[in-house]
């Protein structure tokens, strides 16, 4: 696995359609391009698991991994926010305020309905080829 250090990594899960969803969300409203995407269903994710020491099988929140440090639930979401167009980073701030057992409760309950809510796909998502260096296999 290559060095994360320097490096801007979301791990999701490549079944859910609110996370692939989220991708998208992302890679529409980036001002720089700065992410790089892992599903964890693929080899890089699983190897991107263990580098962040959570169990390979893991698919309950989004993982940020940002210059080496790693970020779930709704730590990760907030700050991947930060880093988008206007207005997120106002949000994403906004959001920080909020008691951290409040924001993981709610993203808790999104992400352990989000196939009954979203759905799931057979597949991972497919990036274009554009898109093709932005993720990990």
């Amino acid at each position: 696995m290559h060095d994360v250090k320097g490096q801007q990594i979301i791990l999701f899960d490549g079944v859910c359609n609110l996370c692939n969803g989220s991708v998208v969300f992302i890679l529409q409203r980036e001002r720089k391009t700065v992410f790089r995407f892992a599903s964890i269903q693929s080899e890089a994710g699983k190897e991107l698991l263990t580098l962040c020491r959570l169990p390979s099988d893991y698919t309950e929140a989004v993982i940020l991994i940002h210059n080496g440090k790693t970020y779930l639930g709704s730590a990760a979401a907030l700050k991947i926010g930060q880093t988008l167009k206007f207005p997120w980073p106002l949000l994403a701030t906004m959001g920080f305020m909020v008691p951290i057992f409040i924001r993981d409760a709610v993203y808790d309950q999104i992400a352990r309905h989000r196939y009954q809510w979203f759905g799931k796909r057979a597949i991972c998502m497919v990036p274009t080829k554009e898109l093709e260096s932005r993720f990990f296999r």
